[in-house]
This record gives C-alpha cells, sequence and structure tokens, in this order.
C-alpha cells in the first residue's frame, strides 16, 4: 500500500484547494444575489455578456457569445432558449450566415440586466473586500 506524500502541510496552503473552497462561497454570494431578479448565475452572464457585446454596435452570434463567456456551446443555446422565451433576449437569423443566430438584448433583458448588475456588483465588491486590484491582475492571468 502506498502512503500519501504532499509537498503542502495541509489543504489552508494549497493554491487549488483554496479556489475551490473560495469559488464555492462567490457562487453562493452570487445565487444570493441573483435570486430576488430570478436568474441563474449561467443566465446572469450570457445576458449581461450579450449586453457588453451590444454595447460595441455589433449583436453577438451565439458561437460568440459562448467563446466570449467561456461556456459550451449547446449548453449556451440552451440558456439562450430560455432567456429568449422569458422574453429577454431576441434571435435573428445572420445574414452572412444562415446556420448562424444573432442576439440582441430586449427592453425588458436591459431593465434585468440594469437591475441584476447593480446587486452584482455590490455582491462582488462586499465579497473581494478584503482583496486588491492586484488579486483582479493576477486571476486575468489564470484565465484562459
Amino acid at each position: 500500500m502506498t502512503t500519501p506524500t504532499s509537498r503542502l502541510p495541509g489543504p489552508e496552503r494549497s493554491p487549488g484547494f483554496l479556489l475551490w473552497r473560495v469559488t464555492l462561497a462567490w457562487q453562493r454570494a452570487m445565487r444570493a444575489a441573483l435570486a430576488p431578479h430570478d436568474l441563474t448565475h449561467v443566465q446572469f452572464v450570457l445576458l449581461t455578456t450579450t449586453w457588453w457585446f451590444t454595447r460595441s454596435g455589433v449583436p453577438p452570434t451565439q458561437r460568440q457569445l459562448a467563446e466570449q463567456a467561456g461556456t459550451d456551446t449547446m449548453m449556451t443555446s440552451q440558456v439562450v432558449r430560455k432567456l429568449a422565451d422569458r422574453g429577454l433576449l431576441a434571435r435573428a437569423d445572420d445574414p452572412a450566415d444562415a446556420r448562424a443566430k444573432r442576439l440582441e438584448i430586449t427592453p425588458a433583458g436591459l431593465e434585468l440586466v440594469a437591475k441584476a448588475l447593480k446587486d452584482v456588483e455590490a455582491a462582488d465588491a462586499s465579497f473581494f473586500v478584503e482583496v486588491d486590484d492586484g488579486f483582479t491582475d493576477s486571476l486575468a492571468k489564470l484565465s484562459p
């Protein structure tokens, strides 16, 4: 029988374990912030990312949205369909590619993003109050 060994004294010194614990706590904070808006976190991310894209003047395709958000394309399609069914996003054929759909945020979607984004940013600020701007820079280095 092989006895496990570790270069670390315990999980409290493991970056991966700490990231796991922080992620779980942060996800709980996000769920709480989004609950009053009847949004899941992935719905919020896709809706808000669509808004960010649209601000540049070019509505994204579902594939572009998935790439920007880092989500699976099939899941993105399913979530976008639910958001469209709620009247928060509109899907239209892409004139340049018959297989693609362009996404636009609706007035109801804009209103919901305005409210939810305020609550999410407040929850983020509260959650990360103990860390400095260097933390965000470090996370950006790890982001694919």
